[in-house]
C-alpha cells in the first residue's frame, strides 16, 4: 500500500487532564501515514484520484481545535476514526499526537500517543427461515451499510438449505456478505445483535427458528475465542450454506487455522458427501 507522510503539523489546541490545559490550551504536533492506493493518481497525474494532504491538514487541525479531550488517546482515537470516515480512500491511518509542553514537572522534550487504524476485513453469514426471509436478508445488509463504521463490499447469491442441528423447521435461506469496517470483533457482534433485535429474533432453541440469524465467519486473519466470540467460526468448514455463498464472493480467501482457501474447503465437504 502507497503512503502519505506529514509531519509535525503545528496546532495550538486545549486537550488535557488540568483546566488550565482546557482553558489557556497549547502547543500539539501532529505525525500522520496514510494509506492508500496511489497507483491511478500516478498514472493520471488527476488530484480527483487521490486524497488531498492539504485538506487532510486542515481537517486534523479543524477537529482537534474544535473538540476538546482530557486525554491524548481520546484524541488521537476519535482524529484517526473521523479520518477514516471523512476520506474514503485512506485504507488505514497512523497517527501520533505530541505534547512537548506537559505539564509533569522535569525536563523532556516530548510526550506523545502513537496509534495505528484502519479498515478491517471480515466476512458475514446471513440466515433466515421465519417470515419473509428474502426481505429479512436483504433488510439485514442495508442495515449493515447504513452504519458508518461498516461498508459492504459484497453479497453473495441466496440460497434455499435445509435446518442445521436437529431441529424440526422449515428450511433456510442463507447467504454472505463480505465487508470492510471500523468495529472491533465485539463491537461488531454487538452491531449483528442489534440488527437481529430490530428483525425481533428470538433465542429461545439452539439451533431454532428464527428470523434473522448474523454470525462473523472471518475477521482479517485473527483467531479469537472467547466466552461471546469465536472466529473463525466454529464447524464452518463442515457447513454448505456457509462455505456455498463464501466460495461465491471469496473463493480465494484462506481459513486462517485450516489454511486452505473457501474454495478448497468446499471441494473438500462435498467429496466427504459423496
Amino acid at each position: 500500500m502507497d503512503t502519505i507522510h506529514i509531519y509535525g503539523l503545528d496546532i495550538y489546541a486545549r486537550h488535557g487532564v488540568f483546566p488550565e490545559e482546557n482553558r489557556l490550551g497549547q502547543r500539539f504536533f501532529v505525525n500522520a501515514v496514510l494509506h492508500t492506493d496511489m497507483s491511478r493518481a500516478g498514472r493520471t497525474d488527476d488530484l480527483e484520484h487521490t486524497t488531498n494532504y492539504g485538506e487532510i491538514c486542515h481537517f486534523i487541525t479543524d477537529f482537534l481545535q474544535t473538540c476538546t479531550f482530557r486525554l491524548l488517546e481520546a484524541a488521537a482515537e476519535q482524529t484517526a476514526h473521523d479520518i477514516l470516515l471523512g476520506f474514503p480512500l485512506i485504507q488505514k491511518v497512523e497517527l501520533e499526537i505530541q505534547k512537548p509542553s506537559a505539564p509533569i514537572g522535569l525536563p523532556l522534550q516530548t510526550v506523545s500517543v502513537r496509534i495505528t487504524r484502519g479498515w478491517k476485513r471480515a466476512y458475514i453469514a446471513l440466515g433466515s427461515n421465519l417470515g419473509d426471509k428474502e426481505r429479512f436478508l436483504r433488510e439485514a445488509v442495508e442495515g449493515l451499510n447504513a452504519c458508518p463504521e461498516i461498508r459492504v463490499k459484497r453479497c453473495s447469491s441466496f440460497l434455499t438449505t435445509a435446518p442445521y442441528g436437529g431441529v424440526e423447521q422449515d428450511d433456510f435461506l442463507n447467504g454472505a456478505v463480505e465487508i470492510e469496517t471500523l468495529l472491533t470483533p465485539d463491537a461488531l457482534l454487538d452491531e449483528l445483535h442489534r440488527l437481529e433485535q430490530a428483525a425481533n429474533r428470538t433465542r429461545e432453541i439452539h439451533w431454532g427458528p428464527r428470523t434473522l440469524d448474523l454470525d462473523i465467519l472471518l475477521y482479517e486473519d485473527e483467531i479469537i475465542q472467547t466466552e461471546r466470540l469465536t472466529v473463525p467460526h466454529a464447524d464452518m468448514t463442515n457447513r454448505d450454506f456457509v462455505l456455498v455463498p463464501m466460495a461465491e464472493i471469496a473463493p480465494h480467501t484462506i481459513h486462517p487455522v485450516c489454511r486452505k482457501t473457501m474454495s478448497q474447503l468446499l471441494d473438500e465437504l462435498r467429496n466427504r458427501s459423496c
